[in-house]
């Protein structure tokens, strides 16, 4: 039923244009995150709208759907931030969670990271076209702007460790960013991740149970960070993604860019 709805409509992809394109990937954040997933609002957020301070400074990468009613054109988004527009003294969303310092003092990488967040699609467009859309923008905006990085958090659903103990032990012992690219969790929250001992596990079933986000970054042959955070605001465990752009051009930016 899904892939019919998403096979006979028309999907496009682009930047929102203006403040209620804004607006609407807000509120769609909001259906995903706290009405299918549970996350919990912070005192005094306006109900209906996801937001914080970092909207403002970021681009928001959107899939539209051409034959919806103009109320509910936009079906995925993704929110871009660029290290050049963060104002002074201010850190990337993720510097919450993790410690960035190794990799953003990484060479060759100084003033060209890009951070990637909150990445939701409408359930009934949760298809491999409606992600590749959104990779095709990301591929088109990493070649605008230059980027040599890539990083964001990427999420696990829910907060108790040993329920995604298989892909949190797969993702240590297989993707672990080398030294001078690892991001490392901080603060009261951390988890360690290698909760089971390597060999231990299937792990071709450890790879079927990862979040259909995480095993698209792997595909792009992003790695992981040390540790995990648990949110518990918005009930999830979060790993921390990065990606050099020149280890994914051959494989994926240069098949996006060109289908484009």
């Amino acid at each position: 039923m899904q892939h019919s709805l998403v096979s006979s409509r028309k999907l496009s992809v682009r930047l929102a244009a203006s403040e209620q394109d804004v607006r609407a990937a807000q509120q769609l954040r909001w259906h995903v995150f706290y009405e299918e997933m549970g996350a919990h609002p912070p005192s005094g957020t306006s109900v209906g709208l996801d937001c914080d301070a970092y909207d403002d400074l970021c681009d928001h990468l959107l899939v539209i759907d051409d034959m919806a009613a103009q109320e509910s054109k936009i079906v995925g988004t993704y929110r871009l931030l660029r290290q050049d527009r963060l104002l002074q003294g201010q850190s990337f969303y993720s510097a919450q969670e993790f410690d960035l310092s190794d990799v953003l003092g990484a060479s060759g990488v100084a003033g060209q990271v890009l951070e990637l967040g909150r990445s939701c699609v409408l359930p009934a467009y949760r298809t491999s076209g409606t992600i590749a859309l959104l990779w095709r923008g990301i591929a088109d905006y990493v070649a605008t702007h230059n980027i040599r990085l890539m990083l964001g958090c990427a999420s696990f659903h829910g907060t108790d460790p040993q329920e995604h103990a298989l892909g949190l032990s797969y993702l240590t012992h297989k993707h672990l960013a080398p030294h001078g690219y690892r991001p490392r969790a901080i603060g009261a929250d951390v988890i360690k991740t290698d909760l089971l001992p390597i060999g231990s596990y299937d792990e071709r079933r450890a790879l079927m149970t990862l979040p259909p986000l995480v095993k698209g970054y792997l595909r792009t042959g992003a790695m992981i960070g040390e540790g995990a955070y648990v949110d518990h605001a918005f009930n999830t465990i979060d790993v921390c993604i990065v990606l050099p752009v020149a280890q994914m051009i051959g494989r994926y930016l240069t098949k996006f860019s060109a289908a484009a």
